[in-house]
């Protein structure tokens, strides 16, 4: 038997192997069809704290006060970000190096988040087991390691801090399941660690020290709570709350902010519960009857006194205690009518139904099938599937970044409902084989018998007992088994047992028509899996590609152009201004000092940029010499048809500029029939922004040669309003290959000739037209 669970174990860990490597691997599209970079905006600025952690300390990045952000304020690294993946990478490269593996800090970052994502599927592995069987938690290892969700964030490049949370999520779930199911203060002391671990990663922990919560008070209510369920929750309230106050980022939010009182909450009441169950041991029905109406009547009292104490603290918050994020899950119209910053994020936004279907394919369709199952059983395990899965599903909802969090919940569930679906499919399958094997022995039998019933007429047929190979007569007079066959049927058993129940067998033609079903779903979902990370998620924001009519790509490497022209032709002392998206990008490979970044944690700062880019020139003009701005730069899309420039995030600087100066109206703006126009039809204030003229500076005639139109923007479709777009404050120093990146210098006076034609000669910007 050893032998066999050996066999078990060895199987498994194999496939788990193959799982983790394919979950690694699947990721590395980015590397492969580009180079080893790092991707979008935020990534940036954590490579950054990781350079300086690996050349100054541990220690020392704690106490970083970074002069090159938010000019002239400044910003304290140590206690604004989530050190979690910093430290991971720093770590990684100090051991890589230990061991004197010569690997660049680049490159430890461009991995780090492919190989947590194999962590993750090994720790969904786990979380699916302890709810449900091993062979569920394959399934959901599986899924886990390819749905496009996860990847979106999870690829190779993508250096933020979901790359490692994620895996820190469903490992917390799965060490606190754990120690639910085994009453192991070993496994507690994990479960706090990885809370621990999942605080210091991400500001998603909220997910965590909410859902936990949640799942303890079902216990309660539904009368499931053990002494093994406050071995797991206890430590992770109190202690948990402790160290994570220990996190500057977190600091005492940890104990006054809204988030966190459902814990505290569900402390209480677990406490009272088992006072009352320890009670109620203790006295006889009557005085614990007497007992109850007294502790009753206190306990409302106090919770009354409590929950006033709680009102009167909440109250005294404009948010009631709530961040901005946090308020955008409980209300969606939250952010659009008081906090346009977080609503300016695309990620922010309510996700549209095909998403769905892209980033979690069959499996959308197959968790409320595991949801279903889940019930059925409905022990502690199943009980927190179906609880994470209802609450994932909920702010997933609300916001496309929280697809993230339901990933793993849907292929958890999913994963259940697949073992349950070949169980059956399988076992009705034995089961037919049985039968057929049955009737093909009777049919024998019959045969038999006849045939001998003819042959010996006059005397009576007598059965002759079969033997075993001992030599000892079986009790149905059938041949026994050998021993060989048996020690194969329970290698057989162990090593996919999980997939074979006999209960409620369906034909044999329709569990095959079902099984083969049910594999080409799984093929289909490698395929999408694979083609969406191949082509939607490994092109890096950075580098962009179209391709050409023979199939080859042509490469567009503005963004880098740009910040290395900034690099080596500004003083290392330079201010550059631009929207806050291209902050952490600007500081990073430029190394210039930058008024606002993607950290977005000083609202009026990023309002006055955008005061400046929705107004006249000569007021933007004083506005930027004010804040010591000499170059600003703009995106642009209209000549190659880049559709994330700045002219279709304007309205969103407007908004943002408008909530803090309310002389801009985001009605001004908008132009003929109501809409937001940039042609002929456009708004005189769009006309005289500084965003419209830093963006179509000089765009018309190189449009007329690049398309025979005058002023023709591909993005919108249409020829400018304004086709002659002098400019007398600002000089333009630069413009990409492609026309993606306008950089203009800050005059120190006024342009008197500016009401004459530019000339487009010199070697003042390097432009294409071809």
């Amino acid at each position: 038997m050893a032998a066999v669970n050996a066999w078990g174990w060895s199987a498994r860990s194999l496939l788990l192997l193959l799982i983790a490597t394919m979950s690694f691997s699947i990721r590395l599209f980015s590397v492969v069809k580009y180079e080893s970079v790092i991707h979008e905006f935020d990534p940036y600025f954590n490579y950054r704290v990781t350079q300086f952690l690996t050349k100054n300390g541990f220690y020392n990045m704690w106490d970083w006060f970074d002069d090159r952000t938010w000019y002239p304020l400044g910003r304290v690294i140590g206690g604004t970000v989530y050190p979690g993946l910093i430290y991971t990478a720093g770590l990684m490269y100090q051991l890589l190096h230990f061991f004197n593996i010569p690997v660049h800090v680049q490159e430890v970052c461009v991995f780090t988040a492919p190989l947590f994502s194999a962590f993750c599927s090994l720790a969904a592995y786990g979380l699916v087991s302890e709810c449900w069987d091993t062979g569920a938690g394959l399934a959901a290892a599986a899924l886990i390691g390819m749905v496009p969700s996860y990847i979106s964030r999870s690829v190779a490049g993508s250096y933020d801090n979901e790359g490692v949370a994620i895996f820190a999520l469903v490992f917390t779930f799965y060490t606190f399941i754990k120690t639910v199911n085994s009453g192991s203060l070993r496994w507690g002391t994990i479960n706090l660690l990885a809370y621990f671990y999942m605080v210091l990663s991400w500001g998603g922990y909220s997910f965590v020290i909410n859902l936990i919560p949640i799942y303890c008070l079902a216990c309660v209510v539904t009368g499931r709570l053990t002494a093994r369920h406050y071995l797991a929750f206890a430590p992770l309230v109190f202690v948990g709350t402790l160290l994570a106050a220990s996190i500057p980022v977190v600091g005492f939010n940890a104990v006054m902010m809204s988030e966190h009182f459902a814990s505290f909450l569900v402390a209480a009441v677990m406490h009272a519960a088992l006072a009352v169950r320890w009670v109620k041991a203790l006295l006889p029905p009557r005085q614990f009857e007497y007992a109850t109406r007294l502790v009753l009547l206190g306990g409302a009292c106090g919770l009354a006194g409590l929950v006033l104490m709680m009102l009167g603290y909440v109250l005294r918050s404009p948010t009631f205690g709530w961040t901005g994020r946090s308020l955008t899950l409980l209300d969606p119209t939250y952010a659009s009518r008081f906090v346009p910053i977080i609503a300016s994020v695309s990620e922010h936004q309510p996700p549209s139904w095909p998403s769905y279907i892209t980033d979690l394919h069959f499996a959308a369709l197959l968790a409320p099938a595991g949801i279903m199952a889940a019930f059925r059983k409905l022990d502690n395990g199943s009980l927190f599937l179906v609880l994470y899965g209802i609450t994932a599903v909920y702010f997933s909802g609300v916001m496309v970044r929280l697809m993230l969090v339901l990933a793993p919940a849907v292929c958890c569930l999913s994963g259940v409902a697949i073992s349950d679906i070949l169980t059956t499919l399988t076992s009705s399958l034995k089961a037919g084989y049985v039968s057929f094997q049955k009737s093909q022995r009777t049919s024998a039998t019959g045969e038999a018998s006849e045939d001998g019933g003819a042959s010996t007429s006059d005397e009576p047929a007598t059965p002759t007992p079969s033997k075993t190979p001992s030599g000892r007569k079986s009790k149905s007079g059938k041949p026994a088994s050998s021993s060989d066959d048996k020690s194969s049927r329970t290698i057989y058993n162990s090593l996919f047992g999980w997939l074979s129940s006999e209960s409620n067998p369906l034909p044999a033609p329709v569990a095959a028509l079902g099984l083969l079903l049910m594999l080409g779903l799984m093929a289909l979902y490698t395929i999408h899996c694979v083609g969406v990370s191949a082509d939607m998620y490994s092109a890096p924001s950075i580098v962009l590609q179209s391709h050409r009519q023979d199939g080859s790509f042509y490469v567009f490497d503005d963004f880098r152009e740009a910040y290395a022209w900034l690099r080596h032709n500004t003083h290392p002392e330079t201010k550059v201004a631009s929207w806050w998206d291209y902050g952490y990008q600007t500081t990073a490979m430029a190394n210039r000092t930058v008024i606002v970044d993607n950290n977005t944690w000083n609202t009026s700062h990023i309002a006055t940029v955008g005061r400046a880019m929705s107004s006249p020139e000569a007021k933007a003009w004083r506005i930027y010499r004010s804040l010591d701005v000499e170059y600003v730069f703009v995106v642009f899309g209209g000549m190659i048809g880049y559709s994330s420039d700045d002219i279709n995030k304007f309205l969103w600087m407007v908004r943002i500029g408008g909530g803090v100066y309310p002389e801009i109206k985001e009605q001004d703006y908008i132009g003929e029939g109501g809409q937001y126009r940039i042609d002929s039809g456009a708004s005189p204030t769009m006309l005289k922004s500084l965003m419209y003229k830093l963006s179509y500076h000089d765009f018309a005639p190189a449009a007329q040669r690049q398309f025979g139109m005058n002023g023709y923007d591909r993005v919108r479709n249409t020829q400018i309003g304004k086709t002659e777009v002098p400019l007398k404050y600002f000089e333009e120093v630069f413009t990409s290959e492609h026309w993606m990146m306008r950089i203009y210098r800050v005059r120190d006076q006024p342009n008197r000739d500016a009401a004459k034609p530019a000339s487009r000669g010199g070697a003042k910007r390097k432009a294409a037209r071809a």
